[in-house]
């Protein structure tokens, strides 16, 4: 299908789904856990931080807080994070990477390299940096 200015927001749509269904392929032919996107978002942001507050990744994933809990209580279960108090407000919890995430965001790691060469193939540097300036366009749109 050719897509034109009216369906633009579709073909991003259907994008979105090619990635996943590639990378739920990938996933499974490593023998990994099969994630939601909101899932891999929240192991991606803890991956660059040591720890970080429950209502910060809500803030950083945009889903509200009731959402994140639950999306942070299946990656409890699947033994991918940890929680911890806040040493001076217990209604405060840190989330962090345990050592079987921080492995899981290793192997997604080359994953994520290789679905950016696929997603840019036949592209130039200058095609990249136009097409991340045309998307930040959109997202910013909505902010």
């Amino acid at each position: 299908m050719q897509y034109n200015n009216s369906t633009a927001i579709s073909l991003i749509s259907h994008i979105h789904s090619l990635t996943a269904d590639f990378l739920t392929e990938k996933l499974s032919a490593k023998g990994l856990p099969d994630l939601a996107s909101s899932h891999g978002f929240i192991l991606f942001q803890l991956s660059n931080t040591d720890k970080m507050a429950m209502s910060e990744i809500a803030k950083r994933i945009n889903r509200d807080k009731s959402t994140t809990t639950v999306l942070i209580k299946k990656l409890k279960k699947l033994n991918l994070v940890e929680e911890e108090d806040a040493k001076n407000d217990k209604r405060v919890k840190y989330i962090k990477l345990s050592e079987k995430g921080k492995e899981y965001t290793e192997s997604t790691q080359t994953l994520s390299e290789e679905l950016l060469k696929k997603c840019f193939t036949g592209f130039s540097e200058d095609d990249k940096n136009k097409l991340t300036e045309l998307l930040n366009k959109i997202a910013n749109n909505f902010s």
